[in-house]
């Protein structure tokens, strides 16, 4: 029995900014993003046919405990406009209306709650389908865990995560670790780029080998291969640094009940006055082919 768990906050961003600002409810306001995640959220369940379902959500859009040990982390980001804010219970609550588990947890973003729940889900024996576009999941992939791209409707096992990232999903936070992410500010190594992270991760495996054997990063066939060993030992803090960022916490205070995580179909007394309050009419009969007999 496979678990679906959906990376909620990459579907409310692109549905508040691709859907008009007009749309509105019979107060005036907002709903776009709820919408359009209502309507992702419908087409996920119809297609893939789930029989466990769990929605994360962060519990900030700007600070997690990440924040603790580096202050800039997600530090360049502009910060996420008041009107989409304004959305982010009504999302929750569309989303446990239709049947799902919903998690949400202080200091901790929603790739941890899903990595969290994907090495549990492990432990008991459980597959697990990742629902997301962000590739900083792909470290969680293994045998029994995929990542489902599901707007391109493309699924990432180990193989195609090393062909699409050139490293093997355990390396994934060596690899931002060197290279850094310029999207969540994180810095790694001043100089270093991806091509020679690659390199560098392909010759030694883990950031914590690399380091152990600095010497020999001369010996390798790298352009610049003296000038890659002093970038590396000036930014040996940088790297540390830039790899406990960048993994995925796989221990936050989680409920661990799988009898939670079966999804029975939508809760229509619960549904049906939020769609009413929403001025949701037209999306009603595409829940209704969701409801089990």
């Amino acid at each position: 029995q496979t678990v679906h768990l959906v990376d909620a906050s990459p579907y409310i961003f692109r549905a508040h900014f691709s859907l008009p600002s007009t749309m509105v409810d019979r107060d005036e306001r907002p709903v776009g993003a709820i919408y359009g995640f209502l309507s992702f959220l419908i087409k996920l369940i119809d297609q893939e046919k789930l029989s466990h379902l769990a929605v994360a959500f962060d519990h900030s859009l700007t600070t997690s405990f990440r924040n603790e040990i580096y202050p800039h982390y997600k530090g360049g980001r502009e910060p996420p406009p008041s009107e989409l804010e304004a959305q982010l219970a009504d999302c929750r609550e569309v989303a446990a209306a239709l049947g799902s588990a919903c998690y949400v947890e202080t200091g901790y973003e929603a790739d941890d709650l899903i990595g969290t729940l994907c090495r549990w889900l492990e432990s008991e024996g459980r597959g697990a389908i990742i629902v997301s576009p962000d590739k900083d999941l792909a470290q969680l992939v293994g045998k029994h865990v995929t990542l489902l791209d599901f707007a391109r409707d493309r699924r990432l096992g180990p193989q195609q995560v090393l062909d699409t990232f050139s490293v093997r999903p355990d390396q994934m936070a060596d690899l931002l670790g060197l290279a850094g992410d310029a999207v969540d500010n994180i810095p790694g190594v001043s100089g270093i780029g991806h091509k020679t992270a690659v390199a560098l991760l392909e010759a030694f495996g883990h950031l914590e080998t690399l380091y152990q054997h600095l010497d020999e990063v001369s010996r390798l066939a790298l352009r610049g291969a003296r000038s890659v060993t002093n970038k590396l030992a000036d930014g040996r803090q940088a790297a540390f640094l830039s790899k406990r960022l960048a993994t995925i916490a796989v221990d936050a205070p989680l409920d661990r009940d799988l009898r939670r995580l079966e999804w029975h179909g939508p809760d229509r007394a619960r549904l049906d006055p939020l769609l009413d309050r929403l001025g949701f009419k037209g999306i009603r009969e595409r829940i209704h082919g969701l409801y089990k007999n």
